[in-house]
C-alpha cells in the first residue's frame, strides 16, 4: 500500500503510455480488441485519480503525494510531481474525459491502433502538465500534448472542405487546421521555453516549490542574460508566459486557430481539445503566472481583463453568426473561457482579498464545468453529423419528433452550457461575476453582453436543429441516439446536474487551494 501511495502520481501519469505500448503488440486488424483495450486501460488512471481525490486532504497547505527523483542533475532539474486542489481538479477532469472520448471513438474505422495510441499519449501529456512541479518538466509535457493532437486532426479530421492559400493553391481543410494549430502553439511555446531557460539560469533551479518562495521577491540575480535589470528580466519572462498561455486558452485576439481546429477535428478530438487542452493555458496562468509574477500580474491585470471581456463578447457574437453547428460550439468555447480569464485578472489585481478568492473559485470551477459541457456539446454535434453528414443548421430543423431522446439530451446539455440555474454553468459564472464585479466593474458589466448573446446562440442552435418545420429529407434517414452514445453522455449530464445542485463537494477542494495560492 505504501508503494501505491508513494508512486500514485507516477502511476496515473504513465499508465496511459503503458496501455499504448500494449496496443503496439496487438494486431491492426483486431479493431474491436484495440478499442476495448484502450477503453479499459484508460479507466485505470480514472480509478487511481478517484483514489487520489478521496485520499486528498484539502485542509493541508502545499502539495501532497509528492514524488521527486533526480532527472537532469547538471542544471538542477528534477522529476518532481505533486498535487494541490487546483491540479487535482484538472487531473480528475482529464482522467474522466479521456475514457469517455475513447468510447465516443468506437466508430473510428481507419488506423484504429494508431488513433488509440495517440489518444493515450495525449492523456499522458495533459496529465504531465497538471502534475509537474518542475518548470522544465512542465514544458516537456506541454509539448508532448501538442504532437498527438496535431496528428489526430490531420489524419482523422473531417474529409470535407478545402482552404485556398496565397497563390491559389488548395489544401484539405483538416491539413490547414492542424498546421495552424501547431504553428500558433509552437509560436507561444518558443517564448515560454526561452523564459524558462532564463529563470533557470538566473535562479539556478527549475523546482517550482523553491521558485514560489524565492523568485517573486528576488531583487538580485546572478548570471542575468545581457546584464539586464531584475525588473526587466521578470517583465520579459512574464510576457513570454502570458502570451504562451493566452494562445492556449485562447484569449482574443489569439483565438483564430480554435474554430478551424475544432471544426476539422474528429468528434473525440474536439471533446478533448475543448474539455482539457484549453484548460492548460488557464492552468498556466494560475499555477505559474500569478504565484511567480504577482507584481507584474497586478500591473497588467486591467489589460488581461479587457482581453477577457472582448473574448466573452466577440466569442458570443461570432457563435451567434455561425451556420455550422460545430463552429458555433467552437466559438462558444472562446466565450466561456473568457470568464475564466476575467476571474484570473480580477484575482491578480485584488490579490489577497476575499474577492480574489471568490473570482478564482469561479475561474477554476468554470474550467471544470466548461470541460463537461463543451465535451458534451461537441459529442452531440458528432452524433447528428454521423447520421445526417452535415453540420449546416439551415439544412436541419424539426428533428425533435424523430429523435426525442437526443433532443432532450441536447436541450439539457445546452442549458448547462447556457448557465441555467440548477445546472453547473450557473454556479461558476456567478462566482466569477461576483468576485470580479468589485474589482473590474465596467469590464464585468460589459461581459453581461456576452451572457445575453450566449442565450441567443444556444437557443438558435436548439431551434434550428430540433424545432420549426420538419425537413422531410431526414425522415427515415436519421435514427435515435443509441445505447453506446447515451453511455458516453450520461456521466457528463450527471455531473452537470450534481454540481448545479450541490457544488460544495468540488468547491471545498478548489476554495482551500485558491485561498492558499497567494
Amino acid at each position: 500500500m505504501d508503494f501505491l501511495t508513494d508512486n500514485l502520481l507516477t502511476l496515473i501519469l504513465f499508465t496511459p503510455t503503458l496501455v499504448g505500448a500494449v496496443l503496439l503488440f496487438l494486431p491492426q486488424q483486431e479493431k474491436a480488441l484495440l478499442r476495448w483495450v484502450a477503453l479499459l486501460g484508460s479507466l485505470i488512471p480514472l480509478a487511481l485519480a478517484l483514489g487520489l481525490w478521496f485520499g486528498f486532504d484539502s485542509g493541508l497547505s502545499g502539495f501532497q503525494y509528492e514524488f521527486k527523483a533526480t532527472w537532469y542533475e547538471a542544471i538542477n532539474s528534477s522529476f518532481h510531481l505533486g498535487v494541490d486542489g487546483l491540479s487535482l481538479t484538472m487531473v480528475l477532469l482529464t482522467t474522466l474525459l479521456t475514457p469517455i472520448a475513447i468510447l465516443a471513438s468506437f466508430n473510428i474505422q481507419e488506423r484504429v491502433k494508431a488513433y488509440m495510441i495517440l489518444f493515450l499519449m495525449l492523456e499522458t501529456g495533459m496529465l504531465g502538465v497538471f502534475l509537474s512541479l518542475d518548470l522544465l518538466l512542465f514544458f516537456v509535457f506541454w509539448e508532448i500534448g501538442l504532437v498527438p493532437m496535431y496528428f489526430l486532426i490531420n489524419q482523422w479530421g473531417s474529409e470535407k472542405g478545402e482552404r485556398t492559400l496565397w497563390g491559389g493553391r488548395k489544401i484539405a481543410a483538416r491539413t490547414y487546421a492542424s498546421f495552424k494549430f501547431m504553428i500558433y502553439t509552437m509560436a507561444g511555446s518558443l517564448g515560454l521555453l526561452l523564459a524558462i531557460q532564463m529563470i533557470g539560469i538566473a535562479a539556478q533551479t527549475y523546482d517550482l516549490t523553491e521558485l514560489f518562495r524565492t523568485w517573486p521577491t528576488m531583487v538580485r540575480l546572478e548570471n542575468v542574460p545581457l546584464g539586464l535589470p531584475v525588473s526587466t528580466v521578470k517583465a520579459i519572462a512574464f510576457w513570454a508566459f502570458a502570451i504562451a498561455f493566452a494562445i492556449k486558452v485562447p484569449v482574443w485576439p489569439f483565438h483564430t486557430w480554435l474554430p478551424d481546429a475544432h471544426t476539422e477535428a474528429p468528434t473525440a478530438g474536439s471533446m478533448i481539445l475543448a474539455g482539457v487542452l484549453l484548460k492548460l493555458g488557464a492552468y498556466g496562468f494560475l499555477r505559474l503566472v500569478l504565484p511567480l509574477y504577482p507584481a507584474e500580474a497586478k500591473t497588467y491585470a486591467g489589460a488581461l481583463a479587457f482581453l477577457a471581456t472582448m473574448a466573452i463578447i466577440f466569442g458570443a457574437l461570432a457563435a451567434y453568426g455561425q451556420d455550422d453547428f460545430k463552429r458555433l460550439v467552437a466559438y462558444s468555447s472562446v466565450n466561456h473561457m473568457g470568464f475564466v480569464v476575467l476571474g484570473i485578472a480580477a484575482a491578480a489585481h485584488a490579490a489577497g482579498t476575499e474577492n480574489a478568492v471568490i473570482a478564482l473559485n469561479g475561474a477554476v470551477l468554470q474550467m471544470f464545468n466548461h470541460g463537461l459541457s463543451a465535451a458534451g456539446m461537441f459529442f452531440l454535434v458528432g452524433v447528428i453529423y454521423e447520421r445526417a453528414h452535415t453540420r449546416n443548421l439551415n439544412e436541419l430543423g424539426g428533428l425533435f419528433p424523430i429523435v426525442p431522446v437526443y433532443g432532450g439530451i441536447l436541450i439539457f446539455t445546452s442549458m448547462a452550457s447556457l448557465g441555467l440555474p440548477g445546472l453547473n454553468g450557473f454556479i461558476s459564472e456567478f462566482l466569477v461575476v461576483r468576485g470580479s464585479w468589485p474589482v473590474f466593474t465596467l469590464f464585468t458589466a460589459l461581459s453581461t453582453i456576452g451572457l445575453f448573446f450566449t442565450g441567443a446562440y444556444i437557443l438558435k442552435g436548439i431551434k434550428q436543429v430540433l424545432h420549426g418545420p420538419l425537413n422531410e429529407h431526414w425522415v427515415g434517414h436519421i435514427t435515435e441516439i443509441n445505447l453506446r452514445e447515451i453511455v458516453v453522455i450520461a456521466p457528463l449530464m450527471l455531473l452537470m446536474l450534481w454540481i448545479g445542485v450541490w457544488p460544495n463537494w468540488i468547491l471545498d477542494v478548489i476554495n482551500k487551494a485558491m485561498a492558499m495560492l497567494f
